[in-house]
This record gives structure tokens, sequence and C-alpha cells, in this order.
């Protein structure tokens, strides 16, 4: 099920901003905050259809973004997303 009011679920949601918003080896650090957050797709999911450009969102780094935002630039994210989400653990046909 999707969750369209995540914020308020996320597992950063008292994290001080300057724990997300990092460059290099600490980017790392925040995304090990993200990895057993139960709205991450939802997260990533904002940030690509948005394109923000800065911050670990949804476990992915912005350089992690960019790179399937050039493979599929017309996407609704949020569409690929969930659809991923509802076929995980469907028998293949």
């Amino acid at each position: 099920m999707w969750v369209d009011d995540w914020a308020p679920r996320a597992a950063c949601r008292d994290a001080q901003p300057d724990q997300l918003f990092v460059r290099g080896a600490e980017q790392n650090k925040a995304k090990q905050v993200c990895a057993g957050c139960g709205v991450r797709t939802e997260c990533l999911a904002e940030a690509l259809d948005n394109q923000i450009e800065w911050g670990v969102w949804g476990g992915m780094t912005e350089r992690e973004r960019r790179a399937l935002l050039r493979r599929r630039p017309s996407a609704s994210w949020r569409k690929v997303l969930e659809d991923a989400r509802d076929n995980q653990g469907a028998p293949a046909i």
C-alpha cells in the first residue's frame, strides 16, 4: 500500500538535516538510516519525481538517483516503484 503522507513515518523524521545532506563517505552513514525505513520507497519516488538534487533520499545518494533519471528520464517514479513493490515476490510469468 502506498503512503501519500510518508514523511511523519520516515525513519529520519527526528534526524538533523545535517545528517542526511552530507558528502562523500558520510553518505554511507546517512543511507543506514534509510535501511529499515517503512516508507523508503515513497521517499525515493518523491526525490526522483521532483528531481531533488541534494541529500540521501530513499537510501540513494544524488549520484545514484541521477543514474536512474538518465536511464528513464520521463518515468513516473511513483508508478515504477509502486509497481515494483507490488510485484515483489510475485511468481515469474
